[in-house]
């Protein structure tokens, strides 16, 4: 039986890929590289620590990466942030899990202060167990370190009793490093088949899609067959 959902937010709950992306390549342009917007964006869902590598030396990090991360966050928080929208019927997607007697916490590779600001826009803040963010682990997706601690805010329950839902490759392969499975959502700009290829059970358009179909979805399904067999 399902008995928790664990959320990635970027991409999954809150419109933010693009001012992401857009963030970083005006970093990485003050810092001297131009890198195509499209390059950076397939890499959002990961944090700093395993983003920057993808474009910069160890000897570039290890002279300005600190510096380089805390301009880029300076940066979001100022002039992107305050454009960042919930995608629709994120709040009514929660209450339904909540009814099923499942328990919700948040796994992002996000700061905390953009954390708060997105619970916000999506409401809710109120039908959370816990919640986890960069800031609690050492390594970011595609590692499993955020999932991990994703598990204790909701009592560490099996693998097989708890969902992920997220929108890139990097929270299935984070996921099924503790063996969880990943339901994905396509409003973070990957395609079906590059979830599919990462390991996700099933495919919906965005939170709203997996609320209209959520009879059918691996939540419901896991808990009505469970119901039978006992």
């Amino acid at each position: 039986m399902i008995t928790a959902v664990i959320f990635d937010i970027d991409g999954t709950l809150v419109d933010s890929v693009d001012l992401h992306a857009a963030a970083w390549v005006a970093t990485f342009a003050k810092y001297g590289k131009t890198i195509d917007f499209n390059a950076v964006r397939r890499q959002i869902g990961k944090g700093g620590d395993q983003l920057l590598p993808v474009f910069f030396s160890p000897e570039e990090l290890q002279t300005y990466g600190e510096e380089m991360e805390k301009y880029r966050e300076d940066l979001f928080r100022r002039d992107y942030l305050p454009h960042v929208t919930s995608f629709p019927q994120t709040r009514e997607l929660f209450e339904r899990i909540r009814q099923a007697g499942q328990h919700i916490a948040l796994a992002s590779s996000a700061k905390e202060v953009e954390l708060r600001t997105y619970k916000r826009l999506a409401r809710i803040e109120d039908l959370l167990e816990g919640e986890t963010s960069a800031d609690d682990v050492q390594k970011s997706k595609p590692h499993p370190d955020i999932f991990a601690a994703a598990l204790k805010e909701v009592g560490n329950p099996p693998a097989a009793d708890v969902i992920v839902v997220g929108d890139t490759p990097y929270d299935a392969e984070a996921g099924g490093k503790m063996h969880l499975r990943t339901i994905g959502v396509l409003c973070g700009g990957w395609s079906a088949e590059e979830l599919r290829q990462a390991g996700c059970v099933a495919i919906y358009r965005d939170p709203a899609d997996l609320l209209a179909r959520y009879e059918e979805s691996p939540l419901a399904k896991e808990t009505v067959t469970r119901t039978v067999r006992m």
